[in-house]
């Protein structure tokens, strides 16, 4: 808002000649006092020419000016109006008071006033810039970049709308042309410190992280004390999984800006990547403090305090978490609402929250024209998992027993190739095995989209590193959700989720975005080629006392609370000589939990801890040493629990309200071992005990679970395979006949 002096108007009454040159004398010192940055001298200069002329047109609008650079908002918009009152055909006013009532956020006012600025004065560029700010407030990305362009246009050299116009791309996901309009401003201004660290944020947008420091840097000589870039290095070093040099990057952000929440947030996740979590907690917390509503944070720490069983006020932020959602904040990504008590509803809301700010459906690329049909149907499995993970060892027979003539399995990876026994595995199984680790994820739909990809199937959802935005970019003319996470996607451009009746009733389809394929039995795989290790000699090799019952319930940390912890010790107060067997999550979780259970009254040896095994095998292996394996609500064990009845390890569950809540009672179902499917926690409670208290009927169930483990559906993977073969090809019908996608039956 550059001060630009304009006609005044005498006010009435007045003697003229003498008040009109005394108010001309002191505007002219009060405008040279502004241009020369002396706004308090010039404020009381302009007010001085307001009291002699109460109608004078710049003084008011230079008064408005300097309120807002003072920071005073709501004054500044009251003195343009009453300038604007005076001269309504001042284009410079209108644009200044829209730059007011961003700032107050009336953005839908501010429009307006930019508008009829460009009304009154069509080539103004500077209005053009500025209302494609106020658009991409308003989330009108394409509208915001013809006004950026318009600005240029009448323009060429200004700089800074190039930065905006390279901001609005990178909001539309088009990183490669965000990068090109920021080289354009630092053509023209090569010192353009912003323009810097902004082209260093789309390089990381492109996955070019070592060149993204390069530009943080140069932004950083440019301007040392520059906190952002600092922090923005720090991410893109994260990226680089140079987590030692990100944290000097946030702690120097911090040192520069105390306030600075976001560093505090990014310094807290990267603790988490080094497994320092109490330290991790602590950054997140103070992030929080700082700013409380700070996007998606609460749920973040909350994540955190829970995978380290901190139990203070537990009940207090679950429920603080979903009055937030209710209120559609953007408290958390919704990948934790599957460990919290809430109703599928809220977790359909938690993802289209999260998906509308982080990956809304794109435009980048045309809609794909519809191909002939192909001899195979092409399936990509999309996954930054084929590694020594839970989903690879659970799909690796399934990719393997694909059926080659129908079928064209293809693997896009989005980590580098895995050095495992597993990964190897699963490299093999796949006839096309593409890294794309290294592209954007435009990148990776426009590969896909030339390898005339079918179906693309993802093996993610919102775990550890997904890529939603791929999908975002529509890769694929059907797109499907399935086994990496227990959710709904929330998007529109997810088409289906393949799943059982069991996880997904019918009665709760409305609470997923996607159409259901059903499957029969169980919607979970598993590679029945595993073998079970050799089992230790004695339970003391693992640490298990001789004697007693072992309840077992080596499971991820997140997945426990108060309320399992509760029964948890009152099965051991009433079964003697019993212990519990968890995992090793290190030791501020194990000290966590045994204080928990002296909480409740129970000793620390009662507990035992399980350390992490090399190979899948001897996880099994060691399984078969518990009596007992407790499965946790809402979030079931999934994946774990599938392990232990494979060893042969009895899995006892809690019929939950979600998907996530639901998946032992499918595995158990499809084992045909109703009796260890519970539907309250009292139920849950006594049958525990019995089981402990009643030898003969624990060994008739592990003879059933013996038997039936290899005579029931659920580790029949080439019956599951064809089953999820039979979805794709409906999947696949029904898009060539022209209909949309819908609820899919698969009957054996």
């Amino acid at each position: 808002m550059p001060p630009k002096s304009g006609e005044t108007q005498d006010p009435a009454g007045a003697p003229h000649g003498q008040s009109a040159a005394r108010a001309q004398q002191l505007f002219a010192q009060a405008f040279a006092l502004h241009q020369q940055g002396g706004l308090a001298q010039a404020r009381a200069l302009y007010e001085q020419v307001i009291e002699i002329e109460p109608a004078h047109f710049d003084a008011l609008h230079f008064l408005g000016i300097i309120a807002y650079q003072a920071s005073q908002p709501e004054l500044a918009a009251e003195l343009m109006g009453r300038a604007i009152d005076i001269n309504p055909g001042h284009a410079e006013a209108h644009s200044n008071r829209g730059n007011v009532l961003r700032r107050l956020g009336q953005f839908a006012a501010s429009l307006q006033s930019y508008d009829r600025a460009i009304e009154l004065k069509p080539d103004y560029p500077d209005a053009y810039n500025n209302r494609g700010n106020v658009l991409r407030d308003l989330g009108q990305r394409e509208a915001a970049l013809l006004s950026y362009d318009r600005a240029i246009e009448l323009r060429a050299d200004y700089a800074d709308a190039w930065v905006n116009r390279g901001n609005a791309l990178r909001d539309l996901g088009r990183h490669e042309a965000a990068l090109q309009s920021y080289d354009g401003a630092i053509a023209l201004k090569p010192d353009y410190v912003a323009a810097h660290n902004n082209r260093g944020v789309a390089l990381r947008d492109l996955r070019r992280y070592q060149q993204a420091v390069q530009s943080y840097d140069r932004a950083i000589a440019l301007k040392p004390d520059y906190a952002e870039a600092h922090g923005n290095r720090g991410n893109a070093l994260r990226d680089l999984k140079q987590y030692d040099a990100a944290l000097q990057s946030y702690e120097r952000a911090i040192a520069l800006k105390p306030d600075y929440a976001e560093a505090y947030s990014n310094r807290g996740t990267t603790l988490n990547d080094l497994n320092r979590p109490q330290a991790a907690l602590a950054s997140l917390d103070r992030a929080l403090q700082i700013d409380p509503d700070y996007d998606f944070l609460y749920g973040a720490w909350l994540l955190t305090k829970m995978s380290i069983c901190d139990w203070k006020d537990i009940a207090y932020h679950f429920a603080q978490l979903i009055e937030k959602i209710e209120r559609n904040e953007k408290a958390t990504s919704p990948f934790i609402l599957l460990a919290i008590p809430c109703l599928p509803a809220q977790q359909r809301k938690a993802a289209e929250i999260w998906l509308e700010a982080k990956y809304p459906a794109s435009n980048a690329l045309p809609t794909i024209a519809r191909r002939p049909t192909h001899d195979r149907i092409r399936i990509a499995y999309v996954s930054g998992d084929f590694r020594e993970h839970p989903v690879a060892h659970l799909m690796a027979e399934l990719f393997e027993r694909h059926e080659r003539t129908r079928f064209e399995p293809i693997a896009i990876s989005l980590r580098p190739e895995a050095e495992s026994r597993t990964g190897q595995r699963v490299r093999r199984a796949f006839a096309q095995f593409v890294d794309v680790s290294s592209k954007s994820d435009l990148e990776v739909a426009q590969l896909m989209r030339g390898l005339e990809i079918d179906i693309a199937v993802d093996l993610m959802g919102f775990t550890t590193d997904s890529r939603t935005g791929v999908f975002a970019h529509r890769p694929a003319p059907i797109q499907v959700i399935y086994l990496g996470y227990t959710g709904t996607m929330g998007m529109s451009y997810m088409d289906y989720l393949i799943a059982d009746e069991r996880v997904i009733p019918e009665s709760h389809r409305s609470f997923y975005a996607e159409k259901i394929a059903y499957v029969p039995d169980s919607f979970m795989p598993r590679d029945a080629t595993l073998n079970i290790g050799s089992v230790p000699a004695t339970r003391a090799s693992a640490g298990l006392p001789p004697e007693g019952f072992v309840y077992c319930s080596i499971n991820s940390p997140y997945k426990l609370n108060p309320a399992f912890f509760d029964i948890w010790m009152r099965l051991l107060t009433v079964v003697p000589a019993s212990v519990l067997w968890l995992p090793d999550a290190g030791d501020v979780t194990k000290r966590n939990l045994i204080k928990e259970a002296e909480r409740r009254g129970v000793s620390a040896d009662r507990l035992v801890f399980a350390r992490r095994t090399g190979q899948v095998a001897d996880h099994l292996a060691r399984l078969t040493m518990a009596d007992l394996f407790l499965d946790t609500l809402p979030l079931n064990a999934c994946t774990t629990a599938s392990d232990a009845l494979w060893a042969g390890l009895p899995v006892l569950t809690c019929m939950g309200g979600t998907f996530a809540g639901r998946v032992a009672y499918s595995l158990l179902h499809a084992l045909q071992l109703p009796e260890l499917i519970t539907t309250t926690l009292e139920q849950y409670e006594a049958l525990a005990v019995e089981l402990a208290n009643n030898p003969q009927r624990l060994k008739e169930i592990r003879q059933k679970l013996a038997t039936n483990r290899l005579t029931t559906p659920l580790f029949d993977t080439p019956l599951l395979t064809r089953n999820i073969e039979a979805a794709y090809t409906k999947m696949y019908e029904r898009y060539h006949a022209g209909l949309p996608p819908d609820h899919l039956y698969i009957t054996s």
